[in-house]
């Protein structure tokens, strides 16, 4: 059965008010998280399956994870917790991995811990803006992981602003992923000028999501030679049936030129 169908037929678990309302539901074989919008709608963050809740059940999720053809990160960053599901498939993938989350909403925490972390791994979740967090945090991880239009953005000139200050922490050998849920053109084609100008060592690789509005962008260091990785497969915790159906996902982006 389809997402769209599933979501249909789900039920309300839990339902929070105010203006950063966000909402769980469920039905036998998912769990769903979703916010608010100003027009009465809503719109699906993350998706849960309750068998095996490790999944990634959304194409960017796994266009996100796609770096890990190339490296074995230690530690990782991701701007922004959601219903968790970046946190449960790395746990699930190494216990080698420490990664740390973001996220500057108290009730999409609680709503995480109670609702959407039934394995009940060691989590690392830190509840503040990712900015600030940002701004006074100096130590030097492998990996971050962003979806840069979060409900706490309020203008493009402010996603412009927190890109500048991430990159200002990316270092030659550092990757980032970020994702932009709803971005038209002119600001996807700004986003990647700026990222190219601030990024001189890294390669660029974005994807268009099909059937999607994700745009997925990251910034590959160059000095990993990826046609070198992926050619060798020594430098993955991806099982080997994983790492080969992703190699030909990875064949589809495009690539920025320097």
């Amino acid at each position: 059965m389809q997402l769209a169908k599933h979501i249909a037929q789900g039920k309300l678990t839990y339902l929070s008010q105010g203006s950063n309302a966000l909402s769980v539901s469920e039905n036998e074989h998912y769990r769903w998280l979703a916010f608010a919008c100003d027009n009465d709608e809503q719109v699906i963050q993350s998706i849960m399956l309750k068998r095996k809740p490790w999944k990634l059940t959304l194409p960017h999720q796994t266009a996100l994870m796609l770096p890990l053809l190339f490296f074995k990160p230690s530690n990782i960053v991701e701007l922004g917790l959601g219903g968790g599901n970046i946190q449960r498939f790395i746990k699930n993938l190494s216990t080698e991995i420490t990664i740390h989350s973001i996220e500057y909403n108290s009730m999409v925490i609680d709503c995480f811990n109670k609702y959407f972390n039934p394995q009940s791994n060691q989590v690392h979740v830190v509840y503040e803006d990712s900015k600030q967090w940002l701004q006074h945090n100096n130590v030097t991880y492998d990996w971050f992981i962003c979806d840069v239009y979060q409900q706490e953005i309020e203008s493009y000139n402010n996603t412009v602003s927190q890109l500048e200050h991430l990159t200002a922490h990316v270092k030659p050998h550092t990757c980032l992923s970020i994702n932009l849920p709803d971005a038209n053109d002119n600001e996807v084609n700004l986003l990647l000028t700026i990222l190219q100008q601030i990024s001189p060592h890294h390669e660029i690789t974005y994807f268009h999501i099909p059937n999607y509005l994700n745009i997925v962008i990251h910034l590959i260091p160059k000095q990993w030679q990826t046609y070198k990785r992926l050619k060798r497969n020594n430098h993955s915790f991806l099982p080997q049936n994983t790492f080969s159906k992703w190699k030909g996902f990875w064949q589809h982006g495009k690539r920025m030129t320097t």
